[in-house]
């Protein structure tokens, strides 16, 4: 898990660069921490490019959230090896229609009052027969109490 220095901030506070080796150590169904959102902050933005074709599997999914079990507040269910583009802001803390984000608009989500992390989750049954692969995952977390 990586913080962006000052001179490369730009859209994102963290980047996470994970290759097949990762994923495969994360495993089928694993989930691993990759951020952090700070007490009284928020997750603006998430993004996910798959910069390296995935090879050895035609199956891996991918989610990002908070929740442990089921992390898909900011990308929900991507089929990672299917991705043509980059993809943004897919999870259910995000969708369009929700209380939470009602215009479709990109906007913070999830405000937490204590740190708070951030997981991936894989779902691959075939994850561990990858031969090649790599993404990239930036987030925009906002975190407020840096100014108190």
């Amino acid at each position: 898990m990586a913080k962006v220095a000052i001179n490369e901030l730009g859209a994102f506070t963290d980047v996470v660069v994970l290759d097949y080796n990762d994923l495969i150590a994360i495993g089928n169904g694993g989930t691993r921490v990759i951020a952090k959102i700070p007490a009284h902050g928020a997750v603006e933005l998430a993004g996910v490019a798959n910069t390296v074709d995935i090879a050895g599997s035609s199956s891996l999914v991918i989610d990002v959230g908070t929740t442990s079990a089921d992390p898909d507040e900011f990308i929900n269910a991507l089929d990672v090896d299917a991705m043509t583009t980059p993809v943004f802001n897919t999870g259910d803390q995000f969708t369009a229609g929700t209380t939470v984000s009602t215009s479709g608009l990109s906007q913070a989500v999830k405000f937490v009052t204590a740190d708070t992390d951030i997981y991936i989750k894989v779902t691959d049954s075939a994850v561990a027969s990858l031969t090649a692969g790599q993404i990239v995952i930036g987030l925009r977390i906002l975190d407020l109490a840096k100014f108190a």
